[in-house]
């Protein structure tokens, strides 16, 4: 399957969305061999990986997921991740970055996998997609383990193949899933292995579900610990959560100013006055006042109204919860205050840019 088994290559060709395709090419390795350190870790049969690229897929996700097999088939020295890249049709697939990457193989062809993931796109995909989720159907019915990866767990869904797993998706996604699966148990966790379903969060995420991958059989948890020594310096388990603010950035290094902000974004419908804030947390309203204006240059209301008008827009641009709704979900009593607010904030009023953005689609 492409050049999955050649260890130190990464089976990509990728270019800039105005140039051709190119194929990579790696360097000739000595023969692989067997040793007992390979042998202790990994059972040494091959499984078979597909991923299945879309328009507009994640890069970083699909770098992130392949990197771990590529390092441990180098680990292993032979080729015991085979890992093949899929698409719906014939061509290079365009990234959400803009480069170009050209697949081993079409959705119709028939392929022994293990496990397939779906590098999920960026908007995600609404039309076109009944033969990609019919051959996903195909799949489960013949046992075999399926993925997603970023909005991946979207397509999942659409399939009906979470149902009854728990699963998780990029966090300005989750309100989606919801919306159109209520049924479904969706975590906000980086990434969730539940039986033959595997799922992840954005970002890097798809890397910590490999390398907990890799941990169990037919591989163990001296090939996944050796792996991410080479890879990240620090593991993370499907226990951690998604970073979904700047409060975990900005108010990293100040408990109290990260507790404030954490209150505000855990009261958008029904908000709390400063003063209210300032007492579930034991201090002076006039101290909180003074932290927002030393570490953010801004009062802690007009802090609060900008996570509101943020949760809005994402509402707008990732639902489809009339303008009503939207207002009142984010703690605003009057419509022509709310779209006041929102224009001020963005320079745009809420319904152009969802207007603006679903163009853009």
């Amino acid at each position: 399957m492409g050049n999955a088994c050649l260890p130190y290559a990464l089976p990509l060709s990728v270019n800039s969305a105005s140039s051709p395709p190119m194929t990579s090419t790696a360097e000739s390795r000595s023969p692989l061999r067997t040793t007992a350190n390979t042998r202790n870790l990994h059972e040494l049969r091959v499984t078979r990986i597909g991923f299945l690229l879309l328009e507009n897929f994640s890069l970083i996700a699909l770098a992130s997921a392949v990197d771990p097999l590529r390092i441990a088939n180098m680990v292993v020295e032979r080729c015991v991740y085979d890992y093949q890249l899929i698409a719906m049709q014939a061509g290079a697939v365009r990234s959400s970055d803009g480069i170009r990457v050209e697949p081993d193989a079409l959705l119709t062809a028939t392929n022994d996998f293990d496990a397939v993931f779906v590098v999920g796109p960026n908007p995600i995909a609404r039309k076109g997609l009944g033969t990609l989720l019919d051959w996903l159907r195909a799949l489960a019915r013949k046992g075999i383990a399926l993925g997603g990866l970023d909005t991946g767990s979207y397509l999942l869904a659409r399939a009906g193949l979470l149902n009854g797993y728990r699963c998780t998706i990029h966090w300005e996604d989750q309100d989606v899933l919801l919306e159109q699966f209520p049924q479904l148990i969706v975590s906000n966790r980086l990434y969730e292995a539940d039986r033959d379903r595997y799922t992840s969060s954005g970002g890097i995420a798809p890397l910590d579900l490999m390398v907990h991958l890799l941990g169990v059989s037919p591989g163990s948890k001296a090939l996944a610990a050796r792996v991410l020594e080479l890879l990240v310096a620090e593991r993370r388990s499907n226990e951690q959560r998604q970073v979904t603010s700047l409060r975990q950035y900005i108010a990293a290094e100040h408990a109290k100013l990260d507790e404030a902000l954490q209150i505000m974004e855990s009261n958008i419908e029904e908000t709390l006055s400063i003063e209210e804030i300032a007492g579930y947390m034991n201090v002076s309203q006039r101290q909180l006042e003074r932290w927002f204006q030393e570490r953010l240059g801004k009062t802690p209301a007009n802090a609060y109204l900008e996570i509101r008008l943020l949760r809005a827009r994402q509402l707008l641009y990732r639902t489809a919860k009339p303008l009503e709704e939207v207002c009142a979900r984010t703690g605003f009593s009057s419509m022509t205050h709310f779209s006041t607010r929102y224009k001020k904030q963005f320079m745009i009023t809420p319904i152009a840019d969802r207007r603006r953005y679903q163009a853009a689609l």
